[in-house]
């Protein structure tokens, strides 16, 4: 099956997460990571970093089994527990409308959530469709040595200047021209080597030259 990629905004989307052990907890952080800001998490039992986050009002436990009314008003919906019989019972309350993830079973998923490179707000999402997750961690291990931290710098670096540039009373054959010099190598390269002084000057001189 093909899938169609995208990025997706949690704020305000009621998210819920069966089960509160190991993959669970890594689940649930993926999503904190995100922004989701509405999680609900029901298990017997919790991991203590789960129960941590519930403390600091991060997310919401509900100790006991999964009932099929849980689901409800949900968007997003993982089942991730350790009882395949549980997590088929997650997918069978779930309706078409809603999103849900079946962590053993990739047949029941209508979405998975890829290996992620992330630097900032440069996201690099890696997947195979659910043939192969262990594929997907080792290129993710590969990318990160090729896309190092500067890349989180020279994003905001990047989107700075994008703003400006748009901003231009120049044509948009100029304001492409600019934004393409802005990808040369050299400023990646003084954001790495932590030059960004003169990686700014630079810019900005780019930009002098066009308002001239």
């Amino acid at each position: 099956m093909t899938h169609y990629a995208m990025m997706v905004h949690l704020q305000n989307k009621r998210c819920l997460v069966v089960g509160g052990g190991q993959v669970a907890e890594r689940k649930i952080g993926s999503l904190l990571a995100a922004g989701a800001d509405d999680v609900t998490v029901v298990s017997p039992s919790c991991t203590a970093t789960i129960l941590e986050w519930a403390h600091a009002k991060k997310l919401m436990v509900a100790l006991r089994p999964f009932i099929s009314q849980d689901v409800e008003e949900a968007v997003l919906i993982i089942a991730a527990t350790s009882d395949p019989a549980v997590n088929l019972a997650v997918y069978e309350a779930c309706r078409p409308h809603q999103w849900i993830n079946i962590v053993d079973r990739p047949d029941l998923c209508s979405f998975t959530v890829p290996s992620v490179v992330a630097r900032g707000d440069l996201q690099i999402a890696i997947s195979t469709g659910g043939n192969n997750p262990g594929l997907a961690k080792k290129m993710r291990r590969q990318l990160e040595e090729w896309v190092g931290p500067e890349y989180e710098d020279y994003t905001l670096f990047l989107g700075s200047m994008r703003r400006q540039v748009l901003s231009l009373a120049v044509s948009e054959a100029d304001k492409r021209a600019i934004l393409a010099e802005l990808l040369d190598d050299r400023f990646l390269q003084w954001t790495k080597s932590g030059e960004t002084d003169r990686r700014d000057r630079e810019a900005e001189a780019l930009l002098n030259i066009t308002k001239e």
